[in-house]
C-alpha cells in the first residue's frame, strides 16, 4: 500500500500547514512587548525603484495607490540552516488517537506540528531546513533547503509519519544520529523531538551521539516530548489494567494506585538526570508537554536563532 492511499484511508491533519500558520499566528499575537516583537516583520523600509533592478520585491499595494513603485528593503539575512529530527518509533504514538487536531494530540502528532510551526518561522525568515524521520529504520532524510516545493515536502512527510504509527518499531536514536551528523557538513541548528524512552545503556550511546553533532559545531536542542497526564502523573482509574511496552511487546497488570508514588518519583528522578545530563554536553533540553500550548517550543526556537545567528 502506498503512502498516498493510506493518507485517504487514515486521517491524519487535514491541513497541516494551515494548522502550523494559525500556531505561529497565536504566538505572535501573543509577543506584545516582548525582545522578539516584530521578529518576523523582516520588512525595514520603502525605496524608489530604480529601472534595470529585480522587480521582485516591488511592493504592488503601494503602487496601486501611488501610482509609484518602490521595492522593499529588507533586514541582512542570516542564512540560517536548521535540521528537524522526528522518533517515529511506536511509543511515541502514544495515548492513540483515532483523528487528530490541534486540541486532540499524541506524541508524534504534537511533534510534527510543531516541526511544522518551527518550519513556518524559517520560511517567513527564508533560511534553510532540512529533516530526518526515524524509527528502528531510517525512515527519511533530506539535507536543507528553503524552496517552497521542498517546504511542501516536509509536510507531507510530517503528515506520513502521523499515519503510519507501526507496532514494535523500537528506537535507534543514537545509530541515526551519528549517520545525521556525517551527512550534516555546514553548520546547523539541531531540533531533536524524542520521548526518550531509552535504556540507561542506550541514553548513554545517545548523549555520545548527541556530543558527535556538538563536535561538528551544530548547535543541539533536545525537546523531550511526553504527556504529562499520563506518563508523569500516572492519571488512571485504580482498575486493574495491563500496561503494554508498545515497542517490546512486555506487559505487566496492577493496579494504578498501587504504584503511583513510586511510579512519580521515578520518572522525576529520571527527567532530571536527562536535563542535568543536557547541561553536561551543552545542549538545551526543553520538557513538551502534548496537553501544553506550542509556546515553549517556538520561544526556545526564537531564543536559539538569536543566538545562532
Amino acid at each position: 500500500m502506498d503512502i498516498q492511499k493510506e493518507i485517504n484511508e487514515i486521517s491524519g491533519f487535514k491541513n497541516l500547514e494551515l494548522l502550523a500558520a494559525q500556531v505561529v499566528e497565536g504566538f505572535i499575537s501573543g509577543l506584545h512587548k516582548s525582545p522578539f516583537h516584530g521578529f518576523s516583520a523582516e520588512f525595514a523600509e520603502h525605496k524608489i525603484y530604480n529601472p534595470g533592478e529585480s522587480t521582485k520585491h516591488i511592493d504592488w499595494k503601494l503602487y496601486a495607490k501611488t501610482d509609484k513603485l518602490y521595492t522593499k528593503r529588507y533586514e541582512e539575512e542570516t542564512n540560517l540552516r536548521c535540521h528537524l529530527i522526528i522518533d517515529n518509533s511506536s511509543s511515541m504514538h502514544y495515548p492513540e488517537l483515532k483523528e487528530y487536531s490541534i486540541d486532540s494530540l499524541n506524541k508524534i502528532s504534537f511533534s510534527a506540528l510543531a516541526a511544522a510551526a518551527i518550519m513556518n518561522l524559517l520560511k517567513r525568515q527564508r533560511d534553510a531546513v532540512g529533516m530526518s524521520i526515524y524509527s528502528d529504520t531510517y525512515e527519511y532524510y533530506v539535507n536543507e533547503k528553503g524552496s517552497e516545493r521542498h517546504h511542501q515536502q516536509l509536510l507531507h512527510q510530517l503528515n506520513a509519519a502521523i499515519i503510519k504509527p507501526g507496532r514494535s518499531k523500537q528506537t535507534q536514536t543514537y545509530t541515526f544520529l551519528h549517520q545525521i551528523a556525517e551527512k550534516m557538513k555546514r553548520r546547523s541548528l539541531v531540533f531533536l523531538f524524542t520521548d526518550m524512552f531509552q535504556t540507561e545503556a542506550s541514553r548513554e550511546a545517545l548523549f555520545e551521539a548527541l556530543q558527535h553533532l556538538k563536535y561538528n559545531k551544530h548547535e543541539v536542542v533536545l525537546f523531550h516530548v511526553f504527556d504529562k497526564e499520563l506518563e508523569w502523573n500516572f492519571d488512571f482509574n485504580n482498575r486493574p489494567k495491563r500496561f503494554v511496552d508498545v515497542e517490546t511487546g512486555e506487559h505487566i497488570n496492577l493496579y494504578a494506585d498501587s504504584v503511583r508514588d513510586d511510579y512519580q518519583t521515578a520518572i522525576s528522578n529520571y527527567f532530571e538526570a536527562i536535563r542535568l545530563q543536557c547541561g553536561q554536553y551543552r545542549i538545551k533540553y526543553v520538557e513538551a508537554d502534548v496537553r501544553k500550548a506550542f509556546d515553549t517550543i517556538l520561544t526556545t526556537y526564537l531564543v536559539e536563532r538569536q543566538k545562532f545567528a
